[in-house]
């Protein structure tokens, strides 16, 4: 059994192997928005990437920046956090999503015929993923300057295994996302959306 802290050198040793993630995080940390991180595919998918010999971009679709601001769940707040990121990060040739988690619960059900409770935190937010290989966050934070969240562990991410979180989402959700995942990553062991759940 590999160690945590090993664990995590070694993730963010191949995350960080795709360097818009480390440009991404540096000036994430210079835009003081509560709870911010980089979450999700660019992280997991850029781990695949490094696993399978394949380019450190190759089959990521898009960068997703969490925060979580509970005191203003206004659409115009967060578009106007959006903008200030869109702004940022104008020279990367990248496409780059930015929500706010405390709003989630506004839209979600209407787009994906489900309940979502509010969300209260960037990482409550990261536990819901549809799978635990995609539940990573990086943080800007102390010590080295990151803080990792990995709630489920690095075994599916290092096996290279997709299993379905039973937290929330959809049977066709999930089999849209995998789908597009073992196109990408053909390496991957996928389990149905029946197992554990």
């Amino acid at each position: 059994m590999i160690r945590t802290d090993a664990n995590r050198e070694r993730f963010l040793q191949l995350v960080f192997g795709n360097p818009f993630n480390a440009t991404l995080l540096q000036r994430l940390a210079g835009l003081g928005l509560p709870d911010s991180c980089l979450v999700s595919g660019c992280l997991f998918q850029t781990v695949w990437n490094a696993l399978s010999g394949l380019p450190p971009t190759h089959g990521i679709a898009d960068y997703d920046i969490f925060y979580c601001d509970t005191d203003d769940l206004s659409w115009e707040a967060e578009d106007a956090v959006i903008r200030r990121c869109a702004a940022a990060f104008a020279d990367l040739d990248i496409e780059i999503q930015v929500r706010n988690q405390a709003r989630v619960h506004l839209w979600y059900p209407e787009k994906h015929g489900i309940d979502c409770a509010p969300i209260t935190s960037s990482r409550a937010a990261i536990d819901t993923f549809l799978s635990p290989v995609c539940c990573f966050g990086i943080f800007p934070g102390s010590g080295d300057g990151i803080d990792v969240y990995a709630p489920f562990g690095f075994g599916d991410l290092f096996g290279m295994i997709v299993r379905p979180n039973p937290v929330r989402g959809t049977a066709s959700s999930y089999d849209a996302k995998v789908r597009r995942w073992q196109q990408c990553w053909p390496g991957l062991t996928v389990l149905p959306w029946t197992e554990g759940r």
